[in-house]
């Protein structure tokens, strides 16, 4: 048995003879018809013909086809099954995987509509304001994370972003490229907040631009006398850069000069590669072939600097002719999806670009983090990194038809035309920029710069977990590790560290006192008010252990949703952490709690094996089995699934600890 995909434009114009000749010829196969209301795969454009899934149905029993499944996003608009075939069954998305399994057992040829317009379509129509936007997004409380990544395995978006912190690699969700298809809350994971009603706050920036930046001198313009000006831009889909193309295209034409755009896109799904050749003359006639050749880049422009150190973008550039303005954020690409510890090759990309420019022609800036704080929307960063190549003198159009087509454009005039100006600045002092930037938006604490910095940090947290005589517990096992390891390595702090940090990690792990705390605390109110502005309501997805509904295919427990009027409950909560660990704490005796502290005790007995055995000739070994804790992460059963790896890579890192001449030639 097979499943085949079909979108509903290839099945309108050619798919349904497939299916006919798949019934006629008795295969054993499921065609998944993605009625998705888009021909997603070059762009999205309108589906040929006006089929309905209900036509769909009939269609294909009418062509034999006697297993029928219906799947939607909301199938309360199939209540009573009106108009579908005889013997069609409707089922919600959520349900997909165990459709799919009972399916593969159907003898012959079956049929699976699955009914949800493409969640990158609706992204783009509810941008022109013709697809309904609800007033509501999700949100992701960063210090209740564990960076298990299960969000991303549940909605494989590419939205979530990774988020280093202090406390660990948390994720986060870009709000400018989300598609609000909110099926990362089906992470089994009580961060995710639904804000809803309100806005995302864009800013203007500060209210004055900081000094000596209110009025930037002109630069000087490149030359057209003698050829064509080429730039490149690179990016990724969905963050704009086919409209920076377009705009810079109109600003080209406004300037009574020549120019041509070609865009090269991949697939319609969010994140893949795009780039723009844009070529500019002082005529119409200058231009012969709008593709930029080998070396004919005047300008690259990075919008991904990930996108634009590949081979096929570097192959337009030359070494003593391109200039670069690349945007230094990270990223991610769809395998940080698949895996959340995966490092972005950040050397490898800057190497790469080094090589082929030279590293005077570059100019690497933070643009998203920077027009995030300052204009609230990662969106922005584009248009920073146009005006910022502008006034670095990098592209021959002037500033008035660069606003003139921002204008033209007709979305958010003010507020793009303030982000080239500020790209502007950025340019001329880029120190400013970004010092106006962190006080534009609330900054996390400074991280730690020294091994008793990070202790004294994480020591400090533990009293507010619990208590100061639980942090005395803690400070009071690095010391003994810090004995050892001072006697072997007097300079070498990284096992003192690797132990500091993953013995806070177990010892603060998440329950229900330590979660209700978290979201308490000032800090997340704080964190939703930069993010958030307007008249806005919470709900907290939570899987309370008594109450949770258990999901009927696998058996798990289910996340429901609480009002915010658990607010006040997180406070009360709060406050009888002093029950944590005694006979009176009503959540002390389930499986996940008695786990959690037997893993400390683990650890502390890992400690003082270590301790006791250090030499020199075992310390990296002693430094990985001491950060091993690390791979724990998660809630529930998404945790229980760490543990288990944690403990078969514990378990033989500890035989190779004690018998260190067996390992040695196994090795």
């Amino acid at each position: 048995h097979v499943f085949q995909q079909l979108g509903d434009g290839t099945y309108f114009h050619s798919g349904l003879i497939a299916i006919r000749a798949a019934v006629a010829a008795g295969v054993n196969i499921t065609y998944k018809i993605l009625f998705n209301d888009a021909v997603a795969m070059t762009g999205g454009q309108p589906v040929d013909g006006k089929l309905s899934a209900p036509q769909i149905t009939r269609q294909v029993h009418g062509e034999g086809v006697r297993r029928i499944v219906l799947m939607s996003d909301d199938p309360g608009k199939y209540a009573g099954k009106a108009g579908l075939a005889p013997g069609t069954q409707v089922h919600g998305r959520n349900r997909l995987d165990a459709v799919q399994r009972e399916l593969r057992e159907v003898p012959g040829t079956s049929v699976l509509i699955y009914d949800q317009t493409c969640a990158a379509e609706k992204r783009r129509r509810r941008k022109r304001g013709t697809y309904p936007d609800p007033p509501k997004r999700l949100f992701i409380h960063d210090r209740v994370c564990e960076g298990c990544g299960d969000c991303g395995q549940q909605s494989n978006c590419l939205s979530l972003l990774p988020l280093d912190t202090i406390w660990g690699r948390k994720r986060t969700i870009d709000q400018s490229s989300c598609n609000k298809d909110y099926s990362c809350n089906d992470g089994f994971c009580p961060s995710f907040v639904t804000v809803l009603g309100g806005a995302l706050r864009k800013g203007r920036g500060p209210e004055r631009a900081p000094a000596g930046l209110a009025l930037l001198p002109e630069p000087e313009l490149p030359s057209l006398a003698e050829r064509p000006y080429g730039i490149l831009i690179g990016g990724v889909g969905g963050t704009g850069v086919v409209t920076v193309g377009a705009l810079l295209g109109m600003a080209a034409h406004l300037d009574g000069k020549g120019v041509s755009v070609l865009d090269q896109l991949g697939f319609a799904q969010k994140g893949g590669p795009v780039t723009t050749h844009v070529r500019i003359a002082a005529h119409p006639d200058g231009i012969n072939s709008p593709r930029l050749n080998a070396g004919n880049a005047d300008l690259l422009l990075g919008c991904d600097q990930l996108v634009v150190s590949g081979d096929e973008v570097l192959a337009t550039v030359d070494r003593g002719r391109t200039r670069a303005v690349i945007n230094s954020q990270q990223i991610p690409t769809g395998d940080f999806v698949r895996d959340p510890d995966l490092l972005y090759p950040a050397k490898t990309v800057r190497s790469r670009l080094s090589q082929s420019l030279g590293e005077r022609r570059i100019d690497f800036v933070d643009a998203t983090a920077i027009a995030t704080a300052l204009l609230g929307d990662s969106i922005a960063s584009n248009l920073f990194l146009v005006g910022f190549a502008w006034q670095k003198g990098l592209i021959p159009l002037s500033r008035e038809a660069l606003h003139q087509a921002i204008e033209l454009n007709g979305v958010q005039v003010a507020w793009n035309q303030e982000a080239f100006e500020w790209g502007r600045r950025a340019a001329r002092n880029l120190a400013a920029v970004r010092e106006a930037a962190a006080s534009a938006r609330p900054q996390g604490p400074p991280a730690p710069s020294s091994l008793q910095e990070w202790i004294d940090r994480f020591a400090a947290e533990l009293a507010l977990y619990q208590n100061q005589a639980y942090a005395e517990r803690y400070r009071s096992a690095i010391r003994q590790v810090q004995a050892a390891a001072s006697a072997v390595a007097p300079e070498d702090d990284e096992l003192a560290l690797a132990v500091a940090r993953n013995l806070y990690k177990l010892m603060a792990f998440k329950d229900e006192y330590e979660v209700a705390r978290l979201f308490a605390s000032p800090e997340f109110k704080a964190k939703l008010e930069a993010q958030f502005e307007g008249s806005y309501r919470l709900r907290f997805n939570l899987s309370p252990p008594i109450f949770a509904p258990k999901d009927r295919d696998s058996g798990l427990p289910r996340k429901i949703a609480l009002g915010g009027w658990m607010l006040a409950v997180f406070k009360l909560l709060a406050a009888g952490k002093f029950l944590r660990g005694t006979p009176f704490d009503p959540f002390g005796r389930t499986e996940e709690r008695r786990l959690e502290r037997q893993l400390v005790r683990d650890y502390q007995a890992d400690l003082q094996e270590i301790g006791a055995g250090l030499n020199a000739e075992n310390q990296a070994l002693a430094i990985e089995l001491a950060s091993l804790p690390d791979v724990i992460r998660g809630y529930g059963h998404v945790k229980r699934r760490s543990v288990a790896a944690y403990r078969e890579r514990r378990k033989a890192l500890l035989e190779a600890w004690r018998n260190p001449i067996a390992a040695h030639r196994a090795a």
